[in-house]
């Protein structure tokens, strides 16, 4: 259900799809938010997962006065957020989602806190129901740094990479604060120059990893020339607790846009029946890449959520910022921005005979003026 209630200076929201979008957004407005309902109608495992109890309890460390109170089913969260705090972390993921689904937290909350992130997580590095890694370290970041003008002291480095179901992977990032952010407008993608991407493998032959580079290189040579996926094999302690591999690749524009794709192996009896091999491993991620650049815009379908969000927080100015069509995550995400912080963007699809245009899927405009948030918490020096 998306229904949003008003009660007692509580937002309520029912049911538990989107509970990311709804707690990060308290946190970062100071609007406490209840959730009734949470898989309440469930025959099997009902109330809150322990991946998402997981996320509320790193919420938990990264504010200082947060209040929760979930009660003894699990169906029902009140959550009244603190001031964020930040600084040095250790968090242990729990491996039923891939780090990417903390790190996507980290990153937004990152430059509003009173002392810079520098977060260890360890868990599942590469994770198909979660972007990976790699998806974040080029995808999320390059639109963090749009946004922050300066990326001095932004970092997130891969210590060991740890694969499903068993984990044991850590990465380390490091986040700059900012007491604002600046507006954007940015509505040109540019063209497609270059083809990247990293092949892992993790405690199997490192000639899976060279089978899927080759299948998606024979995809994208017939695309573009410059195109090179870097082999990683890695061996004994860095290979994590599992044995896997995959492939993660991105497409760079001439305007320094990147689009990300992913593609990781799966177990006899997961994703839908026999073992995955390194020839579908690779063509799959190549036909995502392909699918991703035909959607366009000026960032990663993946993080246009991330985009809205920062161009909300800005400053009071208007921002604009143009993308492929909205994935379902960013329509409602824009329809919680609406709930915490009032503001609603205008939606506009610009002309399809306009030259300057690349060709694809219909793009979309996003425009809005910032409600200049600000760092409360930053220190002043």
């Amino acid at each position: 259900m998306s229904t949003t209630i008003v009660e007692n200076n509580f937002l309520k929201y029912c049911g538990s799809n989107f509970l990311k979008q709804r707690l990060l957004l308290s946190v970062l407005s100071g609007k406490p938010v209840t959730i009734v309902d949470i898989r309440s109608e469930s025959d099997e495992a009902f109330g809150l997962r322990e991946y998402e109890i997981n996320l509320i309890r790193l919420l938990d460390k990264l504010t200082n006065g947060t209040k929760i109170d979930i009660n003894s089913a699990g169906t029902a969260i009140t959550f009244m957020p603190g001031l964020l705090h930040g600084g040095q972390l250790d968090h242990e993921c729990c491996t039923q989602r891939g780090i990417g689904y903390y790190l996507d937290a980290l990153i937004a909350l990152g430059p509003f806190c009173k002392i810079p992130l520098n977060v260890k997580l360890s868990g599942v590095t590469e994770s198909s129901d979660s972007p990976s890694v790699d998806h974040i370290k080029v995808g999320a970041l390059t639109v963090l740094k749009r946004f922050l003008t300066v990326d001095e002291g932004l970092e997130l480095k891969i210590i060991k990479r740890g694969l499903p179901p068993l984990g044991g992977g850590i990465v380390v990032f490091k986040c700059p604060l900012r007491k604002t952010l600046r507006p954007i407008q940015f509505t040109q993608q540019g063209m497609v120059k270059r083809i990247r991407g990293t092949a892992y493998v993790c405690k199997v032959s490192p000639a899976l990893g060279n089978r899927a580079i080759e299948t998606a290189k024979g995809v994208m040579l017939k695309f573009l020339p410059d195109v090179y996926i870097y082999a990683d094999a890695n061996r004994g302690k860095m290979s994590g607790n599992a044995p896997g591999f995959g492939i993660c690749l991105h497409a760079e524009t001439t305007e320094g846009v990147c689009f990300m794709a992913q593609a990781n192996s799966h177990i006899k009896g997961e994703g839908g029946g026999e073992p995955s091999t390194p020839e579908d491993i690779g063509e799959k991620a190549a036909m995502r890449l392909l699918d991703e650049i035909y959607r366009g815009g000026c960032c990663d379908s993946t993080y246009q959520w991330l985009v809205a969000l920062f161009m909300c927080l800005g400053q009071k100015h208007v921002s604009k910022f143009m993308t492929g069509p909205l994935s379902s995550y960013t329509v409602h995400f824009l329809r919680h921005l609406r709930d915490f912080f009032s503001i609603t963007f205008k939606l506009e699809n610009p002309e399809p005979e306009d030259d300057s245009l690349p060709p694809g899927a219909q793009k979309v405009l996003l425009t809005c003026v910032g409600i200049s948030y600000c760092n409360i918490s930053k220190r002043v020096i």
